[in-house]
C-alpha cells in the first residue's frame, strides 16, 4: 500500500481560518462530506492524540455502495499532528468488513499562504486498495470546493 492520492486548491481565506475549519466539529459536518454525501460527527476530541468519528451517508447509495453498510462510510480519524495555520495530519481507518478498506490511511492537510488566500494541499498516503484512486481524488477535490464555499460564506 504505497499509493498516494492528492488534490489541492487555493481558498480565499487565511491559513488560520482554514485551520480553524479543519478543527471545528460543526464546520467539518458541513464541508468535509463530498458531493452526494452528508456527514455527522459522533465523537470529537480536537487535540494531538485525539480525533473524531464521522458517519458519511450517501444521499443515493444506488451506484455508490458504502464501505460500512450499503449507504454509509464510517471512519475513525486520529489527529497525529496539529500545527496551527500550517498542517493537520490525520490517521483514518474505515469501519468495513472488506479487508481492502481496512488499513490506516494518512491524510495530510498542508496550508500555505498565497496572495489573498491559502493553498490547501491534501495528500493521502497508504490509501486502502479498495478505494478507487480517481473517485478518491475527486472526493478530496469536492471537499476542498465545499471548504472554499463554506469559508466564503463565513468570512
Amino acid at each position: 500500500m504505497d499509493r498516494t492520492d492528492r488534490a489541492s486548491r487555493v481558498i480565499a481565506a487565511s491559513p488560520a481560518a482554514v485551520y480553524a475549519a479543519l478543527l471545528d466539529r460543526k464546520s467539518l459536518e458541513v464541508w468535509l462530506p463530498p458531493d452526494g454525501m452528508r456527514g455527522q460527527v459522533e465523537q470529537w476530541d480536537p487535540r494531538p492524540g485525539g480525533g473524531f468519528r464521522m458517519v458519511l451517508t450517501y444521499l443515493d447509495p444506488t451506484d455508490s455502495p458504502g464501505k460500512t453498510s450499503d449507504a454509509t462510510d464510517v471512519v475513525d480519524v486520529a489527529f497525529a499532528e496539529l500545527v496551527p495555520a500550517e498542517r493537520v495530519v490525520q490517521r483514518a481507518v474505515f469501519e468495513a468488513d472488506d479487508p481492502s478498506f481496512g488499513s490506516t490511511m494518512t491524510m495530510t492537510w498542508e496550508l500555505a499562504a498565497v496572495g489573498e488566500g491559502t493553498d490547501v494541499t491534501v495528500t493521502a498516503t497508504d490509501v486502502p486498495s479498495g478505494i478507487d484512486q480517481a473517485v478518491h481524488e475527486a472526493g478530496i477535490a469536492s471537499s476542498l470546493a465545499n471548504l472554499a464555499s463554506y469559508l466564503g460564506k463565513t468570512n
